[in-house]
């Protein structure tokens, strides 16, 4: 049951989706959506100004989400090794349900928590108008702070489900622990590793609010973190918010853009599925 309703909705997904992106693509090149280095997608189409190349959208998303991940994928395996492999049980109890919270606090409180915390503290670190008040560094922190428990709670699961006995015999075999949980339960592990960070990597690349409030919306070149970017998410908010009229170009790419995101999001599901099966453990 759960399955259809998950294939139905997917489908009207991509019906709403592609139904609306050709009301887009029946007026604009695809080769210059693609292909043109700036967004400027608001005012009369017919203006020299009017610019509508996703590119800068595409890299602000990416540069947001590799920061993210350079946050998230350390702190979550780290925490997911501590506690499958050293942490007591009474540890364990009063850690996950601390994952379990952060996991679920709203997205625009943690937006606001970038913008009037993180970026104050990064200005005063870094001298000068080196960072901008709405800037990708502290964007990409917070998303990281985020996705730590996809990370984490993913790579613990598998880390938990390696057999006590490859562990042993390690052990028999005079490595330390050390060198057991990196060289034999890692290894093991690997396939929901991987798993977690392409799903931590789709989550960070799909988030809306925190880049909204605390990236910007000035769409741009850049893969300077100290600098204004828009996420394509961010510029859907944007164009959602009332600055697009409903049946105008500018609406109409909104689905565009969502295509793109759909598209994005899609390929890491189907790479994390093969990870999966590639180098998944079978034990008897």
């Amino acid at each position: 049951m759960c399955g259809s309703i998950s294939i139905l909705t997917t489908l009207g997904i991509i019906y709403v989706l592609f139904s609306e992106g050709i009301n887009f693509f029946s007026q604009i090149s695809i080769i210059e959506f693609f292909t043109d280095t700036a967004w400027r997608p608001f005012g009369d189409p017919e203006n020299d100004a009017f610019r509508i190349g996703v590119a800068p959208l595409v890299v602000g998303t990416l540069l947001v989400t590799v920061i993210a991940l350079s946050v998230a994928v350390p702190l979550g395996l780290a925490t997911a090794i501590y506690l499958s492999e050293y942490a007591s049980k009474r540890i364990k109890r009063k850690v996950k349900p601390v994952l379990e919270i952060l996991a679920g606090i709203p997205t625009v409180v943690l937006g606001y928590f970038a913008l009037t915390l993180v970026t104050p503290f990064i200005r005063n670190i870094f001298p000068g108008d080196t960072i901008d008040i709405f800037n990708a560094l502290s964007a990409g922190l917070v998303v990281g702070i985020m996705i730590i428990p996809t990370v984490a709670s993913i790579s613990e699961d598998s880390l938990s489900a390696v057999p006590q006995s490859l562990r042993n015999a390690s052990y028999s075999l005079g490595l330390p622990k050390s060198s057991t949980v990196l060289r034999v339960v890692f290894p093991a592990a690997l396939s929901g590793i991987i798993s977690s960070i392409l799903l931590a990597m789709g989550r960070a690349i799909g988030e809306t609010m925190i880049v909204a409030i605390a990236a910007g919306n000035l769409p741009s070149m850049t893969l300077n973190p100290g600098s204004q970017v828009q996420t394509m998410t961010g510029y859907i908010v944007q164009a959602v918010g009332g600055e697009a009229s409903r049946g105008s170009l500018t609406y109409n790419s909104i689905f565009a853009v969502g295509i793109i995101l759909f598209l994005m999001t899609f390929i890491l599901n189907i790479i994390a599925n093969y990870f999966t099966k590639r180098f998944r453990e079978v034990y008897e």
